[in-house]
């Protein structure tokens, strides 16, 4: 079987368990769709601010790499076309389709190729980092540096030593992904839903199976109070809603950030009756020596697509397993 041909029957597949139900006529007048071209004019509620309620995925945007790549050197995000994007993606599509008979055939891993969300996926763009300009991370500073060699497990991916399981990462543990971890996809749970009532907006998450509560125009709780996800605080700056989140809990802050000094600001943008961009600054001083963003789309899906139950403790014997050998080579 050639590869085009394999390349279409995954994308049958995942199309047919994720993505068969589509947003319907009735839907997207319901949300206040218009014509692709222009300026995209959001409903409103029925207390008037701005619609972003529904059903989310991100599937389409796994496989876009975090920065800007070797082949786009030179190039900024906005310069990339249609056709180049197109081509990129028809090579990413390609090359997950390749890897998946690979996890096949490792002995003792079962990974069917329906948990696999992002076969024939329709990535938005080339790369996540918007800014800086150059698409990169900014360079740690040298507090941070300091803090991130100093010894520690830091989760299953990083070889241990595990003496307890304060030493495995929150995900590890089935706590959270954290923020903005909660909103990058993966191979299979990227399912969200956004309700809001006056006054406040929610995002239930399929994986972990968690939920953020993000009241708008409220100040922040007392540091002293810190949630795993932080204290989310939202407003709304014309049709987009603005989410400004501190007092991380520690070990909490997105890739190794303070949880003293990281903050995070979003921005929820409805580009269309079934496109919302998402888009998220982090600013940390004592971690990077700039501020950063990155971005992607969020996909609206049937409302019969709800979040599925995400059990994560049943049957996970992995913290188990791993403790146990790693306090037997001792």
């Amino acid at each position: 079987m050639n590869t085009t041909v394999r390349l279409r029957i995954a994308r049958a597949i995942a199309f047919s368990l994720i993505f068969l139900p589509v947003v319907t006529a009735e839907l997207l007048a319901g949300q206040g769709a218009g014509p692709s071209s222009g300026r995209y004019v959001s409903s409103r509620t029925e207390w008037g601010d701005p619609d972003l309620q529904g059903v989310f995925s991100n599937s389409d945007e796994n496989g876009i790499p975090f920065e800007r790549p070797s082949e786009f050197e030179g190039r900024q995000l906005a310069d990339v076309t249609g056709e180049e994007l197109a081509r990129v993606n028809e090579e990413r599509q390609r090359t997950a389709l390749e890897r998946a008979p690979v996890l096949e055939n490792i002995p003792g891993i079962h990974s069917p190729l329906e948990w696999f969300e992002h076969f024939g996926a329709d990535n938005s763009r080339a790369w996540l980092v918007v800014d800086p300009p150059d698409g990169r991370v900014p360079p740690l500073t040298t507090e941070a540096l300091e803090r991130t060699a100093a010894p520690g497990g830091g989760g299953s991916f990083m070889g241990g030593p595990f003496n307890g399981p304060e030493d495995f990462g929150l995900y590890d543990r089935c706590i959270t992904r954290g923020v903005p971890g909660s909103m990058m996809p993966a191979i299979y749970g990227n399912a969200y839903q956004i309700v809001q009532g006056p006054g406040f907006v929610a995002i239930r998450y399929e994986m972990i199976h968690e939920a953020r509560i993000i009241p708008l125009g409220s100040p922040h709780l007392p540091g002293r109070i810190r949630p795993y996800m932080g204290d989310a605080r939202g407003r709304w700056d014309g049709d987009t809603l603005v989410v400004e989140t501190t007092n991380f809990r520690k070990g909490s802050a997105f890739q190794g950030g303070n949880s003293e000094t990281f903050r995070l600001i979003e921005r929820f943008t409805r580009l269309a009756g079934d496109k919302v961009e998402w888009a998220v600054t982090v600013d940390d001083p004592t971690t990077w020596v700039r501020p950063w963003t990155f971005a992607m789309h969020l996909t609206q899906k049937d409302a019969s697509q709800q979040p599925f139950e995400y059990a994560c403790h049943e049957g996970n014997r992995g913290l188990a397993n791993m403790l146990t050998i790693s306090r037997a080579g001792k």
